[in-house]
Formats: structure tokens, C-alpha cells, sequence
């Protein structure tokens, strides 16, 4: 007997709260402001997926997808083709590997790892609206960003992976909006990525990588949820708020009912940043006010010690706190220790930095450093990431470097490195013809001819 339907959309629950907004938002109550920073982000991931494609993770993501059957979708800067959810698992993990994606510090989370991908694969898989596709981003940020904001915490961001764990949701709605679905279906869409919450934070801990494959798994989670939405399949309408949902799992069910997006002019996307290094959120201020001192005339030989002041969630988070030794590269982009050591020694903030781990000077430096909480950081957070770096030297003076926030990689910044990325791999006419292809999504073009435009 085939079960009762369910009009599950129409209750008040975090969920329904989401769906409704992802369904009823018009792409004329977007602000142009959050629909041009979507169109940033995309050139943002797509820079570093294309950079990324090297990379040993990136490696074992392409062997992985390529031992699959042949789709329709694309694997950003290879020749391949595959399912929808290949070659999203496969994109998200890629664009993963620099640790340069944008960043919303209040949920603590990577989002567009997660959206882009997701997207991506989907405008190739099906007949979706292109116009409507920065529109739907947009929603896919909000709807993980309202959910992380209330979930995490410092606690419960050492522990679970945020990006993985609200990313799908976002994901999810963001391909429920682009394939058209009523607010019930989104609902479960998003219903059904709550049950896909995954990424365990042990890997700085044991020096493993799976980090790279979380946000991957999560764009293929996003997919199957929106699929599995489109079906007709019901999800509990309590899967977020409930008191065996995700906020009652992690003992967090008591801010479950402030769950509900930004919209009008707050939009979540506004508040992304673009990374200027490629690592950690927690080192990129501390990363900047070591440079200022390098541009003021220190040098790494002088330095005795270092103190590094900053607030609770970076010096806690795992990783973060790390002096060495380091396993590899990911080791590295997570220490504060090491990245301030590196930018000393090395003049500049840069993806060099992290290619040797075992440096002398290096990890001279990253020995004698000393982490601090500082109380007017720690107010600032997560609205400010102030951090202060100050060095003792050989003749004993002192010299520091404050900064109130980090200053955040701009638009030039981003198409600039996306250039360099699309010349490297695709020629100067590839990355001519990708550059055309961003600016022209949500214009006469979509993201399935961006997509084509990243293959070689």
C-alpha cells in the first residue's frame, strides 16, 4: 500500500522556513551587489580547481572518478566526462585542494566548494534555467550559512567537519531552486542533505587528507538529495529541528528555531571573503600582519621569538595550534606557527610557502612561536579576525604588526589568479574563452558553457 502524502512544506520548521525562502525568492529581490559576489565566487573556485588540478589529492580524485562510467559532465581541467555525481565529487574535492576557497567566517564553512560543483554538474545533467543560475547560488549560500551560523561553535567545530555538514544542505537547495522544485520537494531535498552530514575533524590530528574529499562528497550528496526530492521520496519535516535532527544530535536543539535566512540586503553571500593565502582561515590575518613587518625591513635571521595574538576559535581549531613537526603540505596550511615562519623567511604570502615542510629556518621560527588570546580579538569574532604578530630580536627590541581584520583578496585579485590558472592549463585563448563564459552566465550564457570551457 503506497504511503500517505504528506503536505510536509507547510509547517513551521527550520526546514520549511528554507525551502520557502529558496522557492519564493525572485531573482528581482537579489541586490545586483549578491548576484555579481556569486559570479566572484565562481571565478574564485573555478581559480582554484584549475590550480589544484596537480595535486596529489586532485590526482587521486581524477583516478578515482576516471575508473567510472562516461556522462555528460564535466571534470574541470581534464579531457573527462562523467555522471553528474562523479564529476560534482570529483570538482568539490579538487577545488578543495588549495585551502584558498572563499570563506564565511560565521558558520565556519567553505560554501562554494560545495554549491559550485554541485551546479556545475547539474546544468550539464539536465535542462535548467540558465538564467536563473547565479540566482540559485545565491539561495544555495544563505541556506548553509543559516543553518551554520546557529550549529557550530568553537566545540563543535574542532570536532565535525562545518563545510561538509551544511554545505550539502545549500548545495541542495540551490539544485532544488534550479530544477524547479515546489516548496515540499525543497523541503525534502534539504531534509535529505541533513541525513548527509559528513567530515569528521580527526585528519589534523593524524596527519590524514581526507579534509580534500569532504566538500567533494558533499556536492554529491547535495545531487543525490535534490534527485531523491524530484522522485517524490518524503523526508521528516523535523530533519534539521527536530529531537532527533541534526541540531538534537549535536546537543545544539535549543538554537534550532533561529534558523531562518537573511534575505533582503543581509544576504549570507555578502559577508563570503575571497582568501589571499592559500591556506586556513585562522592564519590569513596573522599571514598579512607578518608581511607588513617583512615590508617594514625585518628579516627572518633577526627574529628571537615570535607571539602571535588572536582569539579563541583559531587557536583552538585543529591544527591550528600546531609548532611541527609537519606530514605535508595540509599540515602546514593549517598552522599559524608555520605559515607566519614561512612569509618571514620567504618575503611573501604565496603557494610556495607550503611546498617544503622541513625548511631550517622555518621551522626555527615555528618553534619559538607562541600563541595568545587576545580579549578585543576575541570580541571582534566572527565579525572581525584580528590577529597581531610581534617579533623579539636579536638586539633585543621589539617590533609588531596589528591588523583588525584580514584584508580580503578583491575581485581583481580573483580574476587575476584565475587568468594565471586558465593560461596555465587551458592556453591564453582557453582562458580567454572561460573568462567570456563567467562573465556571460545569468546573461544569455550558463554554467553548463562554463563547464565546457574549463576542458582543455
Amino acid at each position: 500500500m503506497a504511503a500517505p502524502e504528506r503536505k510536509i512544506a507547510q509547517r513551521d520548521t527550520a526546514s520549511a522556513r528554507l525551502a520557502r525562502f529558496a522557492v519564493d525568492t525572485r531573482r528581482a529581490d537579489i541586490p545586483d551587489e549578491a548576484i555579481e559576489k556569486a559570479r566572484g565566487c565562481l571565478a574564485d573556485f573555478l581559480a582554484c580547481t584549475l590550480e589544484a588540478g596537480d595535486l596529489p589529492w586532485s590526482r587521486q580524485a581524477v583516478a578515482f572518478v576516471e575508473a567510472m562510467p562516461e556522462g555528460p559532465c564535466t571534470v574541470v581541467g581534464t579531457s573527462l566526462k562523467r555522471s553528474a555525481l562523479d564529476a560534482a565529487f570529483a570538482n568539490g574535492s579538487i577545488g578543495h585542494g588549495l585551502v584558498r576557497e572563499d570563506m564565511h567566517v560565521p558558520s565556519c564553512s567553505h560554501l562554494g566548494v560545495v554549491v559550485w560543483p554541485t551546479l556545475l554538474a547539474l546544468s550539464q545533467w539536465k535542462a535548467v534555467d540558465a538564467e536563473d543560475v547565479l540566482a540559485a547560488a545565491v539561495v544555495g549560500y544563505e541556506v548553509a550559512a543559516s543553518v551554520g551560523r546557529e550549529l557550530f561553535d568553537a566545540d563543535l567545530a574542532a570536532k565535525i567537519r562545518p563545510t561538509s555538514t551544511v554545505g550539502a544542505m545549500g548545495g541542495a537547495a540551490a539544485a532544488a531552486r534550479l530544477m524547479g522544485l515546489d516548496a515540499e520537494r525543497t523541503q525534502a531535498a534539504i531534509g535529505f542533505a541533513a541525513n548527509a552530514a559528513c567530515g569528521l575533524n580527526e585528519w589534523p590530528w593524524a596527519g590524514g587528507n581526507e579534509m580534500f574529499f569532504h566538500a567533494g562528497l558533499a556536492a554529491r550528496n547535495a545531487l543525490t538529495a535534490a534527485q531523491l526530492a524530484a522522485c517524490g521520496t518524503t523526508i521528516s519535516d523535523t530533519a534539521i529541528d527536530g529531537r532527533a535532527g541534526l541540531f538534537a544530535a549535536y546537543e545544539r536543539l535549543e538554537r534550532a528555531d533561529a534558523v531562518e535566512p537573511l534575505g533582503r540586503d543581509e544576504y549570507e553571500i555578502l559577508s563570503v571573503y575571497w582568501k589571499p593565502a592559500p591556506a586556513c582561515n585562522y592564519v590569513q590575518t596573522p599571514c598579512q600582519a607578518a608581511l607588513e613587518l617583512v615590508q617594514q625591513g625585518v628579516r627572518a635571521a633577526e627574529v628571537v621569538s615570535i607571539d602571535i595574538d588572536s582569539f579563541p576559535h583559531a587557536v583552538r581549531y585543529p591544527g591550528c595550534d600546531n609548532p611541527g613537526p609537519f606530514s605535508g603540505p595540509l599540515d602546514a596550511k593549517m598552522s599559524l606557527q608555520f605559515s607566519v615562519a614561512a612569509v618571514l623567511v620567504s618575503g611573501e604570502i604565496a603557494e610556495a610557502n607550503y611546498r617544503t615542510q622541513d625548511h631550517p629556518e622555518v621551522m626555527r621560527l615555528a618553534g619559538v612561536t607562541k600563541l595568545n588570546i587576545e580579549p578585543s580579538f576575541q570580541v571582534a569574532y566572527p565579525a572581525k579576525q584580528g590577529a597581531r604578530v610581534r617579533l623579539t630580536l636579536t638586539d633585543g627590541t621589539t617590533r609588531l604588526a596589528t591588523l583588525p581584520d584580514v584584508v580580503a583578496a578583491d575581485r581583481a585579485m580573483v580574476r587575476a589568479r584565475l587568468d594565471a590558472a586558465a593560461s596555465a592549463t587551458l592556453g591564453a585563448d582557453g582562458a580567454a574563452r572561460l573568462s567570456a563564459a563567467v562573465d556571460a552566465v545569468g546573461a544569455g550564457g550558463g554554467l553548463s558553457e562554463v563547464a565546457e570551457a574549463t576542458q582543455p
